[in-house]
């Protein structure tokens, strides 16, 4: 069989490509490149091209590219139509299958990704941040100066600033930390958590063993990755460790990599690698170039030329739109004066052409559905026009969406604007409709939840509110902005809220509107330095909603705080959106939330009980009331809440945890584990509920399970410093105290302000016959929460080994008050007093022990009874 026909787009890209004039010297190096062997050190990795918009990068990558593959490489190119790793790696999968090489294990990878996301983004948005005993670790150094620098920002950071000391820098980075951790343990495995959680380090050795595996069919594989001032964000510090480092593994040494963007290299990063990589800074063409782009097009009347150099200033896009049109007169080209859309348009003599064109730029991008919108036509021209529209110079081919460069659609829109207001507003009015319709029909049976985690309904939206303002940015604005407080208070808030808010600046740039363009600026700026909550803050600062709105807004600000660790703040917010609108269960809800998140339960059970009041059989609202309630030792009462929540949701393994803690606290080690094992089916890698179960385990004497599930649990999480401190004291009771050691050290790496770790360290340092360091560690568990009932028992101990009897027994008076009916207490108590001479007392404290021990108990308190009654007696001879 012959060889199939080309396509239209190949038809196409090969008729620019024969037209390609300029950049001889840029393409030369390339070309000379490949011609070098990788161990020559003239050869470069990395070529960058990097210049102002409309200056002709693209058309240069591309030229690149096909330069590349005469050679006989294998290509991908990417742009700014991917928004992460893994879809710049599914591009570039997808690149080299239509050229015979599929990726077989990166592409299973990427559909495992994309799902096991989904299912974390749908848990994160069901579930409310979990109430538990679990102690805040330190946060991590990563997340602790990334707060830190966006509070700076802000002027936030203690003794910075009119806002000084308002927030905690630490308490973000820790809300940082304990919202990863928990997205993690809502996944199935750790290995599908490091998917979700970090997955450039998963896929990046399979992207580099699949490269490697078609490196040896062809002589190059060129990645070129375009629009780079948009991806680099993401991609930049990824493909400095892919190209440098065998963090990932192995790049194929045949591997030239061209970027192409606006800004050049950050040298902080690059700067050191000269030797490696090709800088090409990208100027507007020469005169020359120019000249031989017009000669090609058969421009080249010298007047002609002359008009052209001066209208254009050598940029190519501009450059390439003119000659295009093959004038032959200065007058063809125009009054100097006339405006730049005229110039791009004056040569096409057919006005239906010249109208879809104008009207093609309202919209920020296109596909054939909005073609139809914003030319309104006949289908049958629709199809011709589209086609004929994708052609232009000026306009970007995505595939399924074009969008025109920016140098071109920016006078169009001001022409069609100054020319015809009114025509411009009931365009823009058309086009908010015909989305707005569109919208209603995506959005029809999702809730308001659903219609923010889908990415279509999200687009609509954003169009049709783009449009709105368009039409009338005084009416439509405060719509827009009211959006944006949903935006913020969705799933992903911060995401969204970029995407609104730079909706906004494109909005007021395009539309001459200097509110709207502030607005759009500002929010940009502030969810930059300090994400959602002082986007928020900024908007309920500047505008005058209804207290209504006002309230949603404030709900949505706590949120963000309370998601960030920063609960003081939160409730602030909270108690603001409650004065303005009493009967809003969320931010009752709220309250409660960053309440428990402070510790102060009673006041959470407070505003839970009111959020249930006015909206009940919220299955949170309920089961996280019923953990307060167990964190206080109202087990009744939890349990009735917990019973209550399992039944409103049976499927939240949250409630089926709390409830097993608390039959386990009231002594029903069955019932207990039956919950546990419950709540662990419903999510296998949590950890609060694998700590609890392990509880279950010792009080059942099972001490080979309870170690299995304190692993698993440390496995999950090894920042977690109750699962290090719990697991430290089965190993210590275990009788191996030097893994216990070990994990009570990990502990107090992650925080030094763990009064527990220092406690338990204590006592294993005594048991290793280190006295000295374990009273130091048992002085400092006491410094840091002094009214400790265990520690200063223990530390009793270690006075009573000393025989420093008095010492023994203040620590034991204390604990005592703290706790009077505690037999271990009452019977270490006994051996002080028993020490000093003190008989009647130490009698007294051991038949209180005893009324309060077991049988077993008793019987091992029996030498104790014999002493006391033997020196009573001698007492009495003398």
């Amino acid at each position: 069989m012959g060889r199939a026909r080309p396509s239209m787009q190949e038809l196409i890209g090969q008729r620019r490509r024969h037209g390609f004039v300029g950049r001889a010297a840029e393409r030369a190096a390339f070309r000379q490149n490949l011609d070098l062997p990788p161990e020559d050190e003239r050869h470069r990795f990395l070529f960058h091209v990097h210049g102002n918009a409309g200056v002709g990068k693209t058309f240069l990558v591309r030229e690149l590219e096909q330069v590349a593959r005469a050679r006989g490489a294998l290509t991908a190119y990417v742009d700014d139509g991917v928004g992460s790793l893994p879809e710049t790696m599914a591009a570039i999968s997808a690149r080299f299958a239509r050229q015979g090489h599929r990726f077989k294990d990166l592409d299973r990878l990427l559909a495992t990704h994309r799902e096991r996301s989904h299912e974390a983004e749908s848990a994160a948005a069901a579930a409310p941040a979990p109430a538990s005993d679990l102690q805040p670790s330190a946060p991590s150094a990563a997340s602790l100066t990334a707060a830190r620098a966006s509070l700076v920002g802000l002027g936030l950071v203690p003794g910075v600033g009119a806002f000084a000391g308002a927030v905690d820098p630490a308490q973000l980075a820790h809300g940082a930390d304990r919202l990863r951790a928990g997205i993690g343990a809502r996944l199935r495995s750790q290995e599908d958590a490091q998917l979700v959680l970090s997955p450039e380090r998963v896929l990046t050795p399979v992207l580099l063993d699949e490269l490697a595996g078609v490196a040896t069919e062809a002589p190059w594989l060129v990645l070129v990755f375009d629009t780079y001032e948009r991806t680099a964000p993401f991609l930049d510090g990824w493909l400095h460790d892919v190209m440098t480092t065998d963090r990932h593994g192995a790049l194929p040494a045949n591997v030239v990599v061209v970027t192409a963007g606006q800004r050049p290299f950050d040298t902080a990063r690059w700067g050191g690698l000269a030797d490696f990589v090709a800088d090409v800074p990208l100027a507007p063409f020469t005169a020359a170039e120019t000249r031989g782009l017009l000669a090609d097009r058969g421009v080249v009347a010298e007047p002609v030329v002359e008009e052209v150099l001066r209208l254009t200033g050598g940029l190519p896009v501009l450059v390439s739109t003119l000659a295009e049109s093959r004038p032959g007169d200065p007058d063809d080209i125009g009054d100097p004066s006339a405006t730049a859309v005229e110039r791009f348009l004056k040569w096409e003599q057919d006005p239906v052409r010249r109208a879809a064109a104008l009207a093609c730029a309202l919209p920020r991008h296109l596909d054939a559905d909005v073609f139809q919108a914003a030319v309104d036509c006949p289908q049958t021209e629709a199809d011709a026009l589209f086609g004929w529209l994708r052609g232009l110079p000026f306009v970007t081919d995505r595939g399924n969406r074009i969008q025109y460069h920016d140098v071109v659609r920016a006078p169009m829109l001001r022409l069609q604007r100054l020319r015809s207001p009114r025509g411009w507003a009931e365009r823009h009015t058309r086009l908010a409709e015909t989305f707005g319709h569109w919208r209603t029909e995506a959005e029809a049976g999702l809730d308001a939840a659903e219609v923010w985690a889908d990415g279509g309904c999200r687009e609509l939206r954003l169009a049709q509110s783009y449009h709105r303002l368009c039409a009338n940015a005084r009416t439509a604005l405060p719509l827009v902005l009211r959006d944006f407080v949903d935006a913020c208070d969705s799933a992903d808030g911060g995401v969204f809220a970029e995407r609104w808010a730079r909706g906004l600046a494109e909005a007021g740039e395009d539309t001459d509107t200097e509110l709207v363009r502030t607005w759009g600026r500002d929010l940009l700026a502030a969810l930059a330095d300090g994400g959602v909550a002082a986007a928020l803050g900024l908007l309920l600062n500047r505008t005058g909603f209804d207290e209504r709105w006002q309230a949603r807004a404030r709900v949505a600000r706590g949120r963000a705080l309370r998601h960030a660790g920063a609960y003081a703040p939160a409730l602030a917010e909270f108690d603001r959106a409650i004065a303005l609108d009493p009967e809003l269960a969320r931010a009752y809800r709220g309250r409660g939330f960053s309440h428990g998140g402070l510790g102060d339960h009673e006041a959470g059970l407070a505003d839970l009980d009111r959020a249930d009041a006015l909206a009940p059989d919220h299955a949170p609202t309920v089961s996280v009331r019923g953990e307060y309630h167990r964190i206080l030792g109202h087990y009744d009462t939890a349990l009735e809440d917990l019973d209550r929540g399992i039944a409103l949701d049976p499927s939240h393994h949250f409630a089926w945890a709390s409830r097993g803690a608390v039959r386990q606290l009231l002594g029903q080690p069955d019932e207990a584990l039956a919950d546990l094992n419950r709540a662990l089916e419903l999510k296998p890698e949590y950890p609060w509920a694998l700590i609890r179960r392990a509880r279950v385990w010792r009080t059942r004497g099972e001490h080979g399970r309870q170690l299995a599930d304190l692993d698993e649990a440390v496995r999950l999480y090894p920042d977690g410093i109750w699962g290090l401190c719990e697991r430290g004291d089965a190993l210590r009771v275990a009788g191996r105290p030097a893994q216990a050691l070990a994990d009570y050290d990990r502990a107090l790496a992650l925080d030094d302000g763990y009064a527990s770790a220092y406690a338990s360290r204590g006592v294993c340092r005594g048991a290793l016959g280190r006295p000295e360091e374990a009273l130091a560690d048992l002085d400092q568990a006491l410094a840091l929460q002094p009214d400790y009932p265990w520690a200063l028992r223990q530390r009793a101990e270690l006075h009573l080994e000393r025989g420093a009897h008095d010492r023994a027994l203040a620590d034991l008076d204390r604990a005592r008050a703290l706790r009077p009916d505690e037999a271990p207490i009452l019977v270490c108590r006994v051996r002080a007093l028993l020490g000093l001479g003190r008989f009647e007392e130490a009698r007294a404290d051991l038949d209180r022990a005893l009324e309060l021990s077991s049988d077993t108990e008793r019987a091992r308190l029996a030498p104790l009874e014999e002493r006391i009654a033997a020196e009573n007696t001698a007492e009495r001879r003398s």
